[in-house]
């Protein structure tokens, strides 16, 4: 059977655990599969722009709710103007609070960032960042690793599920296969990037 939606993931998977009764519980353990994946995998699908607009006496503007990594910030002003990266200790002390002007550096203060010196008119901010996995529901049914790696998905949801289950004895395979997944998702990025003369190593031997 094809792996290729939301539906046909949870029926692959109450297949291969053999179990009827797990229907409420597969969108729970295929959430779980995304959240690890979210924070293991890095790749061109996941990197985003956005804008914001600022506006004239406020430093903060919002950061995308899907954000995981800011790889750049720059105000599209001709010429463009990138922004420096400076911690919340060091923005403070380097631009006081009533210290107003065109924004040069940035900062990331729970779910805003911050730029200083504070805006003294509207800029449109441009944020590159690494997105998390875009979660499969019944509205949104694919994804790109559903469409690349369907064995990727299979296999973390099921070693979500075996915890579930307690002393299931196909834990640690299943396990073991999604992690041999991820290995062959960061290659595949890899190879993409630099072609194909490389060789990367792993838990399970050298990979090329």
């Amino acid at each position: 059977m094809a792996i290729d939606t939301f539906d046909e993931l949870k029926t692959a998977v109450a297949n291969w655990l053999g179990r009827s009764d797990l229907t409420a519980r597969i969108p729970e353990f295929i959430e779980l599969a995304e959240a690890r994946l979210s924070r293991e995998v890095e790749t061109r699908e996941q990197e985003k722009r956005a804008t914001a607009s600022t506006t004239g006496d406020d430093a903060y503007i919002a950061l995308p709710t899907d954000m995981r990594e800011i790889r750049s910030v720059q105000l599209n002003t001709s010429p463009r103007t990138v922004l420096r990266y400076m911690t919340p200790a060091q923005i403070e002390k380097e631009f006081p609070s009533n210290r107003t002007g065109k924004p040069l550096s940035y900062s990331v203060i729970g779910k805003e960032l911050k730029l200083a010196p504070t805006p003294d008119s509207t800029y449109t901010a441009e944020i590159i960042y690494t997105a998390g996995v875009e979660a499969l529901s019944a509205s949104n049914t694919n994804n790109w690793v559903l469409t690349r790696y369907p064995d990727a998905y299979l296999y973390g949801t099921l070693a979500a599920a075996s915890i579930y289950l307690v002393d299931d004895p196909r834990a640690a395979g299943f396990e073991a296969l999604f992690q041999r997944a991820i290995e062959e998702i960061k290659l595949d990025e890899q190879r993409a990037k630099f072609g194909g003369h490389i060789a990367i190593r792993s838990d399970y031997g050298e990979l090329t």
